[in-house]
């Protein structure tokens, strides 16, 4: 797919072939140069957005790896969470049973 260089692209292109135009040089050689100028600055921007392409999914990387990393912390830290609460309600159902094993040896002892 071959884009035609924009309008502005073409004009400064020509001025600077007319700017370095040696004496004697033809207007055909000066639209030869201009040309060459204008596939220089087409080339020029082509390498400049894929740099920028290339930056952008460097940078999205970077997020989506710190998003993972922090995902991961958040993750532990709910499973540490999760596990005082779990040791918690363990201790709560010990004392429970015990507590309800002495009610029953009372209730033995008593009668």
């Amino acid at each position: 797919m071959k884009q035609t260089p924009s309008p502005e692209t073409q004009n400064d292109a020509l001025a600077m072939a007319k700017a370095t135009q040696k004496p004697g040089q033809t207007k055909e050689q000066t639209k030869l140069i201009a040309a060459g100028i204008e596939k220089g600055i087409a080339e020029y921007k082509k390498r400049e957005k894929a740099k920028a392409r290339d930056r952008d999914k460097a940078r999205k990387q970077r997020l989506k790896a710190k998003n993972q990393v922090n995902d991961i912390d958040d993750t532990e830290m709910d499973h540490s969470e999760s596990s005082a609460q779990m040791t918690t309600m363990a201790w709560g159902l010990l004392g429970l049973l015990v507590l309800s094993w002495a009610g029953f040896a009372t209730y033995i002892l008593v009668l």
